[in-house]
């Protein structure tokens, strides 16, 4: 991952600016060690922190057209790069980066070339024939971006809050799948697939079919000209991943340059599910294992520096990013800059153990539909920064936009959980990749019961929040919460705790506002916990607030005492709407 920052329209154009333009792009470096660069034309600055991944030697930013007119900041990965470079035969490329093409397309193209680009990405372009400039976001949001506006009439782009925040009147998260054109002056969604429309599909489940979208997208995230690896917790899509790359690996330019040994990373509290789960999948596979630890205590005391990176304050969002924040700057340690990881999957799916109680698949079409569009703020925002705050990325092959519309076009009612039919969660993942003939996973592995991550990394990590929560957030504390946070407000220690944290960082109300809330139960949507009259009495994010259907579900003892903390809370926070799209919890 790459930091970008774009200012267009400074009513300042004074060295004093471009400095300050400078030192902002500087809190972003984090993302892009490797090189910086900025590009100053008139009252417009692009800045760029490079993440050198493919083509370390000559693709340092901002990039350009032949004669500089066009200048272009991105952050992310044009995977299909190579294809649409021989659509660009009159053009002169000065790089081997896979950035370049976009601004070319946009010669050739004009606005609307941004549907032809397959990958993750968040970019800013500026024309200066006209000086207009456009902004665009990748389909689900799997790269961050945010947008701001000055009191001198400037707007602003950057892939992290922090670097706007302080000189912005006011900020937002950019919505996935939109462009923003100065031309036309607002945001329009470029990302139109049919499952949008949230219709219910009919596509017969083909197998084979979803297993060869899944297996494309694994094998064009392995272009890279760095080491790589793969984030392994043993659990079913990391375990998939993982397989796929194995395979294919000995086929990729990485391989030749590097080695066909796929390394893996796993990090938990010592005796956790996911390390032992993750050390027989790296034992079938082959693989190079790496087996981390950490302690409750290391988590907690990497809090602050873990939300000052995430930018929220949601709880089941910080619970899970505190490892994977940790387990990052290890794989740092090691060389590698890239890695491959499981996210998207459960809300593709319907994996979450909560969807055990969808009343029918067009509840279930629904709510995996509210997940996708969501994901920008949870899981796609914790494996980007978590990871990006060490200097790596991480790249997710379940949220391939070609396989998104294979997945998502299937009758939902083979994504129905029926153990009638002898079907778990993700029934139809597993069945896919189940090959005696060669088989990808150990058939207890993929067969194995969805586990979050933040659960998985080891029970005992939530219970140290909580308990560390309330030593420092007393009852009278939490009961004025509403009027320290009316926005939003915290309902339970451990959502107040991190809030306190949060506005420490950034205490502005856009900055809070980035942030959503409402009622959630194992991950589930604020609609979806109507699904069970039960669960009203267990609102916490944990899969084991799924009662009933997870092995070790809380008791029901302590699901009322959590009740009681909670109040009519979920996940610690108040209901709120969010500006484009409807809030919905998730973890790996």
């Amino acid at each position: 991952m790459c930091g970008i920052l774009a200012v267009l329209g400074c009513s300042d154009t004074s060295l004093a600016k471009r400095s300050r333009i400078i030192e902002l792009s500087r809190r972003l470096r984090h993302r892009g060690p490797d090189w910086s660069g900025i590009h100053c034309y008139q009252d417009c600055y692009l800045a760029h922190q490079r993440l050198a991944i493919v083509d370390p030697t000559s693709g340092d930013q901002p990039l350009y057209n032949e004669d500089k007119s066009i200048i272009v900041t991105v952050n992310g990965e044009i995977y299909n790069h190579e294809e649409l470079r021989t659509k660009l035969v009159s053009h002169q490329f000065r790089t081997g980066s896979d950035c370049e093409v976009i601004a070319h397309l946009y010669e050739d193209y004009g606005e609307d070339f941004v549907d032809m680009l397959d990958g993750m990405f968040s970019f800013v372009l500026l024309d200066t024939r006209d000086k207009s400039f456009i902004a665009a976001r990748d389909a689900i949001g799997i790269t961050p971006l945010y947008m701001g506006w000055g009191l001198d009439g400037s707007v602003w782009f950057a892939s992290e809050m922090k670097a706007l925040s302080d000189d912005c009147e006011r900020f937002i998260s950019f919505p996935p799948g939109h462009i923003y054109s100065s031309k036309k002056g607002g945001l329009q969604r470029w990302y139109n697939p049919l499952w949008f429309s949230e219709c219910i599909p009919k596509t017969t489940y083909d197998p084979i079919a979803l297993r060869q979208a899944f297996e494309e997208a694994v094998v064009k995230r392995l272009m890279t000209d760095v080491p790589f690896g793969v984030l392994l917790s043993g659990g079913l899509d990391s375990s998939l991943v993982a397989s796929v790359a194995s395979r294919h690996l000995n086929e990729s330019k990485f391989a030749r340059q590097w080695g066909s040994k796929l390394h893996t990373f796993c990090i938990g509290l010592k005796g956790s599910p996911d390390l032992k789960a993750a050390r027989e999948v790296a034992n079938y596979l082959g693989t190079f294992h790496h087996e981390f630890h950490f302690t409750v205590q290391e988590g907690i005391d990497a809090l602050e520096e873990v939300i000052y990176h995430i930018e929220t304050y949601d709880v089941t969002t910080i619970r899970a990013s505190t490892p994977m924040f940790l387990m990052s700057r290890k794989i740092k340690s090691l060389g590698v800059k890239m890695v491959l990881s499981g996210e998207g999957s459960d809300e593709i799916f319907g994996g979450y153990l909560y969807f055990h109680k969808a009343p029918n698949k067009e509840e279930l079409h629904l709510e995996t539909c509210r997940k996708i569009k969501a994901l920008h703020l949870y899981d796609c925002l914790r494996a980007n920064k978590a990871t990006s705050a060490w200097g790596l990325e991480a790249r997710v092959p379940f949220l391939d936009k070609n396989f998104i519309r294979v997945a998502m076009d299937i009758d939902p009612e083979w994504k129905m959980i029926r153990p009638d039919l002898g079907r778990i969660e993700k029934w139809i993942l597993r069945n896919a990749f189940d090959d005696n003939d060669r088989p990808y996973l150990p058939k207890h592995i993929l067969y194995r019961q969805k586990e979050q991550f933040s659960d998985g990394v080891g029970y005992s990590w939530i219970d140290g929040l909580k308990d560390h929560a309330n030593e420092h957030v007393s009852d009278t504390m939490l009961n004025n919460a509403s009027f320290v946070y009316p926005e939003n407000t915290p309902f339970t220690k451990e959502a107040y705790y991190y809030r306190t944290i949060f506005e420490k960082f950034f205490p502005k109300n856009a900055a809070r506002s980035t942030v959503p809330g409402g009622p959630s139960v194992a991950c589930s949507s604020a609609k979806a916990v109507e699904w069970d009259a039960a669960w009203s009495k267990c609102l916490d994010p944990s899969g084991r607030a799924a009662v009933g259907v997870h092995t070790a579900a809380y008791e029901s003892t302590s699901s009322q005492a959590l009740a009681q903390e909670n109040g009519f809370s979920v996940n610690g926070l108040s209901e709120k709407k969010v500006d484009y799209f409807e809030a919905a919890t998730a973890t790996i």
